[in-house]
């Protein structure tokens, strides 16, 4: 819970007239794919992004990363502003953080 979650360089976000936020970040190209578009003589691939528009929730969450806050910070920030128990918001947030993480949206230090 003290790591601190990190917004990778790699990645734009487009706020949206309705206060939600569009990430878009980019997908790596696997090994193998790679390979088949080498031998088929292909020119390289320009980098492939994805898009994830993030709900409200989502994108509080998103607000708050700073690169300075803990995840405990988070979710206790979270859980103030929406009234919610800890662990309720801890869920949430944790849930969230590790979906990012796993698309590469974000880091930890």
């Amino acid at each position: 819970m003290r790591v601190i979650p990190v917004k990778s360089r790699m990645v734009t976000d487009l706020r949206l007239d309705s206060g939600e936020v569009i990430v878009t970040y980019p997908v790596a190209v696997r090994p193998w794919m790679a390979k088949v578009i080498g031998v088929l003589g292909r020119r390289p691939l320009k980098p492939m992004t994805r898009q994830l528009q993030l709900d409200l929730l989502g994108t509080v969450v998103w607000d708050l990363l700073d690169g300075q806050r803990s995840v405990q910070m988070l979710i206790e920030r979270f859980a103030a502003q929406y009234q919610l128990q800890t662990r309720e918001a801890e869920i949430s947030v944790t849930q969230f953080l590790r979906e990012l993480g796993r698309r590469g949206i974000i880091g930890m230090r």
